[in-house]
């Protein structure tokens, strides 16, 4: 395991490792809060691949599932599995759907010989444990990735569906980026005396130069176009609200001298693969992408992302802009904010206890929506819920400005609400500053 940390540049623990693996290794239930790049796969990874080498588990049975909401992660999951089990005797295989027959008879056949290590979406591994021929009653280890994630898209009968078919001594692990109410009762349901881990929320890399443009809906393309002409885009993350928007904002931009493609939960998994290859490669210079990109995809030399619609949650906002300036490199990230947005960019900057830089509008786009904030609001949770109410009356008033120039703004906009904090548990915890790498017994 050591070799195939060295190979992988492994260096030194993270916070979320330091305080997972020793518990993992006690053979506690876990109950972690990290968001995406804390290194939270190895921090499950490498104590369950030591464990079940170590400690002597069948070699014919599953022994590990890992539970992840996109093909995507579950891809990438994998590929780290290899990396760290390269020189060790284990074997694992992804299994996910949008595949063709051939993959699917792979993922068969891996299932059925009994891979040590399953890394599977919800959905799929239903379809084939429904086949009859996945035996699950010898699992030691079941880990559910980005559990806040596969909540949101609906999962949560699937999990306990398939926790059905675990061994009640099962050790549960359980990551999520956010902790909800939601979480915190299906950890309830699924685990035993967890310790609970909370790693801090970081801010993002201090070498994100982060700005908004407030403005009119219709103002958002405009904006966006000139922000391209200006840039020279080389390799560009656009986040949408929705598939709709994706499809229909990346339909506005070709045409222009820069390569453009889509990455939606519409596409094919060929389809998918062959845009993240491209856009690694250079090929593409910019990616117009739903939240499915804002996790589970690791490339170093991202320039810039570009919020065309805010995220719902604020939490979304450190991991859509933490996409760029990774390994120590500058990014940009650009948010466009209507007013229909103003409560989601209060919360934004609430989060980032700050104010974020504002733009100019071009005087040719035309008038701009007023944007009023006090400069502690972010810090006052009343006059936050106060300005959301005058923004939604701003909004009523700026209606009939909002209807022109733009098919885009005729989208329906998800308000699904999503409720941020919920009890704690009553058991071992730790607290985690992420900026100084301390963890403290609470």
């Amino acid at each position: 395991m050591l070799d195939g940390l060295y190979d992988m540049h492994f260096d030194q623990c993270t916070p979320i490792q330091e305080a997972a693996i020793p518990a993992i290794l006690d053979g506690r239930d876990l109950l972690a809060c990290a968001q995406t790049g804390t290194g939270k796969t190895a921090a499950y990874l490498l104590p369950v691949i030591h464990e079940i080498v170590e400690g002597g588990y069948p070699e014919d049975c599953v022994n590990c599932v890992v539970m992840a909401p996109t093909r995507e992660l579950a891809q990438q999951i994998d590929r780290q599995l290899q990396g760290f089990a390269y020189f060790m005797p284990i074997s694992g295989c992804a299994v996910y759907g949008g595949t063709d027959g051939h993959t699917y008879e792979q993922q068969r056949k891996s299932l059925k010989a009994g891979a040590d290590v399953v890394i599977a979406t919800p959905g799929r591994l239903l379809a084939h444990l429904s086949m009859g021929y996945v035996d699950l009653s010898k699992v030691s280890f079941f880990i559910l990735d980005e559990a806040d994630r596969m909540l949101d898209m609906g999962f949560s009968d699937d999990i306990l569906q398939i926790i059905s078919h675990l061994p009640k001594e099962c050790q549960t692990l359980l990551f999520s980026a956010t902790m909800p109410p939601k979480i915190h009762q299906l950890a309830k349901k699924i685990l035993r005396d967890p310790v609970e881990v909370k790693l801090a929320v970081s801010k993002p890399a201090e070498k994100i130069d982060q700005s908004v443009y407030i403005c009119h809906e219709p103002q958002k393309i405009l904006i966006l176009k000139k922000i391209f002409r200006d840039s020279h885009p080389n390799k560009v993350i656009v986040f949408s609200s929705s598939k709709l928007k994706v499809k229909q904002l990346t339909r506005e931009l070709k045409g222009d001298t820069f390569k453009i493609a889509e990455m939606h939960s519409d596409l094919d998994q060929d389809r998918r693969e062959e845009v993240i290859l491209d856009f690694k490669a250079g090929k593409i210079q910019v990616l117009v992408a739903t939240d499915i990109l804002s996790r589970g995809i690791d490339i170093d030399d991202i320039e810039m992302v570009v919020n065309f619609d805010a995220p719902r949650d604020a939490e979304d906002y450190i991991h859509r802009i933490g996409r760029t300036a990774r390994a120590d490199k500058d990014g940009k990230a650009i948010t466009l904010v209507s007013p229909i947005d103003f409560g989601k960019l209060s919360r934004i900057e609430r989060l980032m206890e700050r104010e974020i830089s504002r733009n100019e509008v071009p005087a040719e786009f035309g008038e701009v929506p007023s944007y009023s904030n006090t400069s502690k609001s972010y810090r006052n949770k009343n006059n936050s819920a106060r300005k959301v109410r005058n923004s939604k009356s701003s909004h009523s008033k700026n209606n009939s400005q909002n209807n022109s120039a733009s098919t885009l703004t005729d989208l329906p906009e998800n308000r699904k609400k999503h409720h941020r904090h919920g009890s704690h548990f009553k058991h071992k915890a730790y607290d985690i500053d992420a900026k100084k790498g301390g963890v403290q017994e609470s």
